[in-house]
């Protein structure tokens, strides 16, 4: 290119020669013919049309070369040539995307026609339906949810809950110890020790409620698991009485079987609570029916007229001093239930094996649960 200011012949600048615009739009357009795929396309753009060491790029520059008198004649023929370069370019382009599209449609067709091959749905494991279910009846109260280790320090599952180490009540758990056996490790028979834990961590009062899994020396039966589910319920503030446990208990029982059902509650023994009770909850099937009438039997409750749900009492002053908490200050209730036990009597379940056995059909009628 020529200094600025220098007169230069038009016969010098030879790529914006009429014949050479000319030889440059035919190389772009056999370029751009034969370009196989979009990919090449691109390929034969860059080097024809739009690129920088492109023929019409380059006789572009050389505008500014020629006298003002020549530049307006020769900057027509150059658009002219660019513009039926681009427009051969526009028209393989739209060839060689229907192409791509007509490819795409056969070689990722999709027979719709075929069946799915779907999975069944499967359904929540009904005691986790229904432990979630009464714990949302304890929070609607104002209880927390209180969690603790199933592996487990005999301090916390036996002895800050009133058993000695010679208490008879240990033999009844049946305790599955963690080796070594001298370490005090042990996986906790119930769930009250995380009651014990929740009243050393947290302030009080103290309401909270304990669902968690258990364990004991158990041979497996129709009726008795080694691993089974538990929920618990502790409530420690001033002027707690038996009163208040009553009313807690009938609202949990009407929650779990239904409204209007009778509730009692019979004399027991436990060594965390004092007094102690067993919670029995008017039979849901049959009314307590069955036992005024013998001729109108029911399986539900083996025409008694009553459901045994659970155990529960006042705490132990006892208690209440291994987590230093002041009996003369403070009382509360406490209550305990087997997840398992429960789940059989609300769906007629005659199997306890039936909650692990894992087959999916058992757990499929239960999908409907909240």
């Amino acid at each position: 290119m020529p200094a600025p200011g220098e007169t230069v012949d038009p016969s010098r600048v030879h790529a914006l020669d009429p014949d050479q615009l000319a030889a440059a739009v035919a190389a772009a357009r056999e370029s751009i013919r034969a370009a196989a795929d979009l990919d090449a396309l691109a390929a034969a753009r860059t080097a024809h049309v739009q690129g920088a060491a492109a023929p019409l790029v380059l006789a572009r520059r050389e505008l500014g070369a020629l006298p003002r008198e020549e530049r307006a004649d020769a900057g027509r023929r150059h658009n002219a040539a660019r513009a039926e370069a681009q427009a051969a370019y526009d028209t393989r382009l739209a060839e060689l995307t229907a192409e791509r599209d007509a490819c795409v449609l056969v070689e990722e067709r999709v027979d719709v026609t075929l069946p799915a091959a779907r999975r069944r749905r499967g359904a929540r494991h009904p005691l986790s339906s229904l432990s979630d279910r009464l714990v949302d009846v304890f929070v609607a109260m104002g209880y927390e949810v209180a969690e603790g280790p199933e592996v487990e320090h005999d301090w916390f599952n036996f002895e800050a809950l009133n058993m000695a180490p010679d208490h008879p009540a240990r033999s009844e758990h049946d305790t599955l110890y963690v080796e070594p056996t001298d370490s005090g490790r042990v996986l906790r028979t119930h769930t009250s020790p995380v009651q014990i834990r929740a009243l050393l961590d947290r302030p009080l009062p103290v309401y909270v409620v304990c669902p968690g899994r258990t364990y004991r020396n158990d041979t497996i039966d129709a009726t008795h698991s080694p691993v089974f589910g538990q929920l618990e319920g502790l409530a420690v503030d001033e002027g707690i009485t038996m009163a208040d446990l009553r009313g807690t208990l009938e609202v949990f029982a009407q929650e779990l079987f239904g409204s209007g059902l009778s509730t009692r509650l019979r004399p027991s023994f436990f060594p965390f609570t004092e007094p102690s009770a067993e919670l029995d909850v008017q039979c849901f099937a049959c009314r307590g029916e069955a036992a005024r009438q013998p001729r109108q039997p029911c399986r539900v409750c083996s025409d008694e007229g009553w459901i045994e749900i659970g155990g529960c009492g006042m705490v132990d002053p006892n208690v209440l001093r291994a987590t230093g908490v002041d009996p003369a200050r403070y009382s509360g209730f406490a209550f305990g239930m087997g997840l398992e036990r429960a789940a059989m009597i609300r769906h007629d379940v005659r199997e306890i094996r039936d909650f692990v056995d894992g087959d999916v059909r058992f757990g499929l009628p239960f999908g409907i649960e909240v």
